[in-house]
């Protein structure tokens, strides 16, 4: 993968059934996999090696992210969302690689103004089920 410009990574989340939208202008954002080891190591492991169980972690995603909200609905979605605890699908979309598509919990919503300048926000997301990949 070439290098990408950072403001192509699209956050998008399900507005109505299939339809997403995009929620703002990101001006920074992050995406993590990450999956738990589980560890079978026992007394006979060759060399005391740690020895590790194949498909057996547990799987998540998280995605941070910070900016502008593009309007007042794409704000009060992403508002209510969080109010209420709601899973919904949302879309990843990474540059030149793929989209990424799934349940996520909005665990974290956070708002920041400074004197000169807009009001921003800042989200994390917690994947709450299977993700799909399709590449692009």
């Amino acid at each position: 993968m070439s290098a990408q410009r950072g403001r192509d990574l699209l956050l998008r989340v399900e507005s109505a059934p299939s339809v997403f939208t995009t929620i703002g202008g990101l001006r920074a954002r992050q995406i993590a996999f990450n999956a738990e080891a589980v560890d079978i190591t026992h007394a006979e492991s060759t060399g005391r090696w740690r020895e590790l169980l194949a498909g057996a972690g547990m799987r998540r995603a998280a995605l941070s992210g910070a900016g502008v909200f593009k309007d007042d609905a794409s704000h009060a979605l992403v508002r209510q969302l969080f109010f209420d605890g709601e899973i919904r699908s949302w879309q990843i979309v990474i540059p030149d690689f793929g989209v990424v598509e799934g349940a996520f919990q909005l665990s974290s919503l956070e708002y920041r103004g400074e004197h000169a300048a807009e009001v921003t926000f800042e989200l994390s997301l917690d994947s709450a089920g299977a993700l799909t990949f399709a590449a692009l």
